[in-house]
């Protein structure tokens, strides 16, 4: 990956702290998954890499929502982004987020996300859910593994 120092740049690699009320601006409203998504993210970056230039991201799911907005979630937690073409959905049976950067592979696995019944109150249920995923701690949304 190309390496990129920009020292004179006051907006390189900027830390991305989102809150809830910006997740949903990017994403059109606030589910779980993109809460999960972040939260992966961000930690990959805090914990892992933390230069989103030299970092890949492969999010691992069905291919459609929700499982899918996962995606958007590590895009603005990682920095790991469409545009600059390191970050990839691919198709998979289970749901996993992949971060490659220097030779060594992150996988991060969510715990499954509880789903309320649909009903009349499914999509402020769903957004209650994803506020309180925001603030959980990284051991009840997630398990981790470092490989070299």
């Amino acid at each position: 990956m190309d390496s990129h120092t920009h020292d004179r740049c006051r907006y390189y690699n900027v830390d991305p702290e989102f809150s809830v009320r910006d997740l949903a601006a990017f994403h059109g409203h606030l589910g779980p998954y993109i809460v999960l998504g972040y939260r992966i993210g961000k930690f990959a970056r805090e914990n892992f890499c933390s230069d989103p230039f030299r970092m890949k991201a492969e999010v691992h799911c069905a291919g459609t929502p929700p499982e899918s907005c996962l995606a958007d979630g590590v895009q603005l937690g990682s920095g790991c982004t469409l545009g600059k073409r390191n970050i990839e959905i691919v198709v998979s049976k289970e749901i996993r987020c992949e971060f490659l950067a220097d030779g060594k592979r992150l996988v991060v696995t969510p715990y499954p996300v509880s789903r309320p019944p649909e009903d009349d109150d499914y999509e402020a249920a769903i957004e209650t859910i994803a506020e309180k995923m925001y603030s959980l701690p990284e051991a009840e949304l997630f398990s981790v593994t470092v490989l070299s």
